[in-house]
């Protein structure tokens, strides 16, 4: 296996789910990994010892458990990072509001808004440019974010996050488009619906669970690692074509 001080992924939101799927897969096929995570206390000892499953690949594993969506996070982790070594960022951010846009309880509020479409949208444009002007970036970096079949369903509660996926897509194709001359890629995976710490908590996760399973041809829902490898396709030298796409990973699933 051949790493290279120079051959980093960094990942944003990768201490559960899809994000740490993909950190795995990569540090197994010989990428060094930066994860910059929020997790309590509670949660630290399970993910240290995944980052230590990670280090026993061979590869470098350094952590921030900081705030991804603030500047100074943004900040640290650059000056931490080498010239010229991020080969592949990945956008795993679940953070947002799941309120209804009416309820007896509380409404959806314009500052729900705000937040949520900048942690699961807006941020991985933040996070990008901040890599392009501090010269991190490597040759033919892979951009990829995760979107969900949520973009153009509406399920409860899912507005605001329904909002923040299609502005990250509107942003893909953006940035698909302005950053080819700079030998980046940048895609989206919709991944079909996944049990994630993040899919627990939309409301009535588990009928969406049951509904999905029903639909897939497969008859089962699509899993972490079935997303971490299409990432891993898309970073292979083979994929350097592919550009500009919403990558579906769902076996099937939504199509129906």
């Amino acid at each position: 296996m051949n790493l290279t001080k120079n051959k980093y992924a960094l990942i944003l939101g990768g201490s559960s789910g899809l994000g740490l799927a993909t950190a795995q897969k990569l540090a197994a096929s010989g990428y060094n990994i930066c994860i910059v995570h929020r997790d309590r206390k509670s949660n630290l000892e399970a993910f240290e010892m995944q980052v230590n499953a990670m280090k026993s690949y061979g590869a470098e594993v350094i952590t921030f458990n900081k705030d991804a969506l603030k500047s100074e996070t943004i900040e640290e982790v650059l000056s931490q990072i080498p010239k010229k070594s991020i080969k592949i960022l990945v956008h795993s951010i679940a953070k947002g509001s799941l309120q209804p846009l009416l309820s007896e309880e509380r409404n959806l509020t314009k500052e729900d808004l705000n937040i949520t479409l900048h942690a699961m949208a807006t941020s991985w444009w933040q996070w990008t440019q901040a890599l392009i002007k501090a010269d991190k970036i490597s040759a033919e970096m892979r951009n990829i974010a995760f979107t969900s079949e949520g973009n153009t369903k509406v399920w409860h509660g899912y507005g605001a996050v329904s909002a923040a996926k299609a502005t990250l897509e509107a942003l893909m194709r953006q940035m698909a488009v302005e950053l080819a001359p700079l030998g980046i890629t940048t895609n989206c995976i919709q991944a079909g619906a996944t049990k994630t710490p993040s899919f627990n908590m939309i409301p009535g996760s588990e009928q969406l669970a049951k509904g999905a399973k029903k639909r897939n041809p497969f008859n089962r829902m699509t899993t972490p690692q079935d997303v971490a490898n299409a990432a891993f396709l898309l970073c292979q030298p083979e994929a350097s074509w592919i550009n500009g796409n919403v990558l579906k990973v769902d076996g099937g699933e939504s199509l129906r």
